[in-house]
């Protein structure tokens, strides 16, 4: 594995790490804090550097399925890490919209990142 793809992938597990805690924290507490749209957002720092780090290292175009996925599943997490500061920003609690918008933006950017580990390892297999 080249060095871009090894630090990308390195970036986009950090982003997992800090989405999670994000995730979790906020289905614990209620409202939105300031601290867990640091973490989002420290979560989506990582996400778009590991997505650029992996375009670079990678020998196939950007636009392959698994791209697409990623793409949407990145931009997905953008808007919810907006939704999150506007919320911080003018108080009050998430409705449920919001709350089931970053749930399925959640799960979509882990099924995405799964995919890109089970593609890595048919392409090592084969």
């Amino acid at each position: 594995m080249n060095r871009f793809l090894y630090f990308g992938v390195s970036f986009a597990t950090l982003a997992l790490v800090f989405y999670s805690i994000h995730y979790w924290r906020n289905r614990a507490r209620s409202g939105v804090t300031k601290a867990g749209c640091l973490l989002q957002t420290t979560g989506l720092e990582f996400d778009v550097a590991g997505t650029i780090l992996m375009i670079v290292g990678s020998k196939n175009i950007p636009l392959t399925v698994h791209g697409l996925i990623g793409y949407a599943a990145l931009l997905a997490m953008l808007a919810k890490t907006a939704l999150i500061w506007r919320r911080a920003l003018r108080g009050g609690e998430a409705g449920t919209g919001e709350r089931l918008y970053g749930t399925i933006a959640y799960f979509w950017w882990i099924a995405a990142y799964v995919a890109g580990g089970v593609l890595a390892m048919t392409e090592l297999r084969g």
